[in-house]
């Protein structure tokens, strides 16, 4: 009885922390959301524009990317890993739609469901070009072929604040601090063709993440320059 009695609490445990994370995580969104003086720059994000697109953001700046893009009714890509079942438990409290897979786990699966999602209902797709393991800030060929296959440019977006924590892991995850001063920068679309050398494709959304996070991670040195001079 003792041992049952044992599996039954380490059950019960994860049961908790299944359930528990994802609350905790969303409160930190909306309080981090509602605490700091956000800044829009760029291509901004409307509901219900008309532009399709494929989101990518690096895997380090995921936590307030919802606030970026505020009633999107896209699908994002999360991993098969545990760690992204608690993502995707939140994104789901936050209202965003999500579907399980990457380029090392279920891949080919997730990209079918993806594409089929973008011929059936016409809707935006978003992908964590570095995840779910790395390397960091590193493109890697599944957002490529995703955006070739789908037809849909690729809209680089980074967030950075003047404060803020980083995580110790794979990615340095990004943590705006409370009551700091926020920035999203949304980069210009990139067009994909299957006709474009695939290497060079690769190249050019590179340089649009690397180009829309220096822009973002520059803003309030640049502005306090500004300020000073």
């Amino acid at each position: 009885m003792k041992g049952g009695d044992g599996v039954y609490s380490i059950a019960w445990k994860q049961r908790v922390i299944i359930w528990l994370v994802p609350q905790l995580i969303r409160v930190i969104y909306f309080f981090l959301s509602r605490s700091i003086c956000w800044q829009f720059v760029g291509n901004v994000y409307h509901a219900g524009q008309p532009e399709r697109f494929l989101l990518a953001f690096w895997h380090a700046r995921l936590l307030m990317m919802p606030y970026a893009f505020r009633q999107w009714q896209g699908y994002m890509l999360i991993s098969d890993h545990r760690d992204g079942g608690f993502i995707a438990d939140t994104m789901r409290l936050i209202g965003i739609r999500t579907i399980r897979g990457s380029t090392t786990r279920g891949g080919a699966r997730a990209m079918l469901q993806m594409l089929r999602k973008v011929k059936q209902e016409a809707c935006d797709l978003g992908i964590t070009p570095d995840g779910p393991k790395g390397p960091r800030e590193v493109v890697q060929q599944g957002t490529v072929q995703m955006a070739i296959k789908s037809g849909l440019p690729i809209l680089p977006v980074c967030y950075a604040s003047d404060r803020c924590w980083r995580a110790n892991s794979w990615d340095h995850f990004y943590i705006p601090k409370p009551f700091s001063r926020g920035v999203m920068v949304y980069g210009e679309y990139v067009y994909l063709t299957a006709e474009e050398p695939f290497e060079s494709a690769l190249a050019r959304v590179q340089q649009a993440m690397d180009e829309t996070q220096a822009r973002a991670d520059a803003f309030f040195i640049s502005e306090h320059l500004n300020t000073k001079g």
